[in-house]
């Protein structure tokens, strides 16, 4: 007897083939029949004029903390992911001494926008190494499937404590310790290795995350076992420094894919034709035999921030001396008329891998932008901005917003859909609906892509470029994971705010529209509207093992 039969859906498999209706048959998490399937399930789903397709692969999460106490990573399953990659970045909670916990609680807070208290009152603290992180995933059985990747900064952290932010070079041993840990990593089942040299990843006080300093000896050392595996991908948040070049030679070195996240790959209005430059340097890449990728973003690109915290203005000179106050002394920085006139110019001359150009239009405060109330108030938009209270909260609109610029980013083959950071900046916004919004948008509203081939690129496509067997494909054999959906209704909600994160703090989240279910591993995980009862755990798998 089967245990789950969906009947009479307008079946999409994920390869991009053309849909057609049948059935799928489903026995121990797995698909056992497609098309025409005859006998008993435990349960069956009469789905004509719905579609089924594989469950959405996210590959760029920051579930690491959350999970702990959550093991639904909401609202993921809701939105239809099925699998979520963690320690995107390199950032995350393992491995990580119990002396560090406080340090990366506190970056962790500033660099993803997490509720400080959230983090304090819900972490599980149950490992210190990564591979007891893995075996603690596996206690608490999440809803989703997830793979986890080494993380730069977290073993920087563990190996050289308080001063791995502030120390660019680590002693022999203390590199040779953090080799060991991405070697263990590895030999326990991450998917791969995530660091950032991004300049505006900047932790708790303004000061940078660890990876951020680091030299690119440490960086190729940290990458050899990979190489040594002959397994695993390479994920960066760039930034200036991590050029196209740079990750085509960590490609060249290693021989295992490298994948690009940074802004200066999204579409900007200021810019309009930069991003495509990076896409054909990666084209080239490829042609000459070395994977490189970018993450790319479906939706508009927003930046949660206050004044206390600026972390989107740090790559402009001007805030040299705002990075290295502390947050309370910053007001008084604000107020320096040779503070704004450096700025000015900074704004004037603009400068490599900045997110600001000077648009007062993209900077949004309580739903309107600074350069409409600045001129309410008949005022400069840069005395207005830098006047605002040191804990107003803020948002910049600067990327991936005029969609006849990104949408040939999105169908450019060097191009994978991520970057919905679900997990992360829970105060301002939630993203993790990147998949249905995909849908809605870029297939049903603009026809940018097929249905089939929107699925491919929400599922098949980001799994193969990882390397993860037995997901994204509605075949015999691969693994039930399903999201049946109205391709006429699907999409995501407005914003809502949620009383619901530990210790009393809010979030942002969105619902889906025109879901009917999701099933992980053959079990459903939600069914539209709620999510299903889960007893001592959910049906999600710690993913270990990955093609080479």
């Amino acid at each position: 007897m089967l245990d789950l039969l969906i009947r009479g859906a307008t079946l999409l498999d994920g390869t991009g083939a053309p849909r057609f209706t049948g059935a799928v048959g489903v026995k121990d998490g797995l698909i056992t029949e497609v098309g025409k399937v005859a006998g008993p399930a435990k349960q069956a789903v009469e789905a004509a004029g719905l579609a089924l397709m594989p469950g959405i692969v996210d590959l760029h999460t920051h579930y690491d903390a959350q999970v702990t106490w959550d093991r639904t990573l909401s609202p993921s399953p809701a939105l239809g992911v099925t699998t979520a990659v963690l320690g995107n970045c390199g950032f995350g909670i393992a491995p990580c001494p119990a002396p560090q916990r406080q340090t990366v609680l506190r970056n962790l807070s500033v660099v993803e926008g997490m509720d400080l208290a959230a983090l304090e009152h819900g972490v599980n603290w149950e490992a210190e190494t990564f591979a007891d992180y893995l075996a603690q995933l596996r206690r608490i059985g999440p809803c989703a499937n997830v793979a986890v990747l080494a993380q730069h900064s977290t073993i920087r952290s563990a190996v050289m404590g308080e001063e791995a932010s502030t120390r660019a070079e680590p002693t022999s041993e203390e590199l040779a310790a953090m080799q060991a840990q991405v070697r263990e990593a590895m030999g326990a089942g991450a998917i791969g290795f995530a660091s950032s040299f991004s300049p505006n990843h900047a932790g708790w006080s303004g000061r940078p995350m660890p990876s951020t300093i680091a030299k690119d000896e440490e960086l190729f050392a940290l990458l050899a076992p990979l190489k040594q595996a002959g397994r695993g991908i390479f994920v960066m948040a760039t930034g200036p420094r991590g050029t196209t070049e740079y990750m085509e030679k960590v490609a060249a070195e290693t021989g295992r894919p490298a994948f690009m996240v940074t802004v200066l790959t999204m579409f900007n209005d200021a810019e309009p034709g930069k991003a495509m430059t990076y896409y054909e340097r990666c084209a080239a890449a490829r042609s000459r035999g070395h994977e490189v990728y970018i993450h790319t973003s479906c939706q508009p690109l927003s930046f949660d921030f206050t004044l206390a915290e600026p972390y989107l203005f740090y790559s402009h000179q001007a805030f040299g001396r705002v990075k290295a106050a502390q947050p309370e002394q910053r007001a008084a920085i604000y107020r320096d008329p040779a503070f704004r006139a450096r700025f000015r110019e900074n704004l004037a001359r603009p400068g490599q891998g900045i997110l600001f150009y000077g648009d007062w239009g993209k900077i949004e405060c309580e739903g309107r932008s600074i350069a409409m109330l600045a001129k309410q108030a008949n005022r400069d938009p840069l005395d207005y901005f830098f006047d605002l209270p040191l804990d107003q909260p803020l948002i910049g609109k600067l990327f991936q917003n005029n969609d006849a610029g990104v949408a040939p980013l999105l169908k450019h083959e060097q191009g994978v859909v991520a970057l919905s950071d679900a997990g992360a900046h829970l105060i301002y916004f939630c993203d993790a609906g990147f998949g249905l919004h995909f849908l809605q948008h870029w297939v049903r509203e603009t026809g940018t892509f097929t249905l089939e081939e929107g699925v491919r690129r929400l599922t098949s496509d980001p799994a193969a470029r990882y390397r993860i067997p037995g997901r994204g494909r509605i075949v015999p054999g691969a693994a039930a994971d399903l999201l049946l959906f109205d391709p006429a209704k699907v999409g995501v909600s407005p914003l809502r705010r949620s009383p619901d994160l530990p210790g009393g703090g809010t979030r942002m989240l969105r619902d889906p529209a025109g879901v009917h279910g999701v099933w992980v591993n053959g079990v459903q995980v939600h069914d539209g509207r709620n999510y299903r009862p889960v007893r001592d755990r959910g049906p999600g798998r710690v993913l270990t093992g990955f093609c080479r």
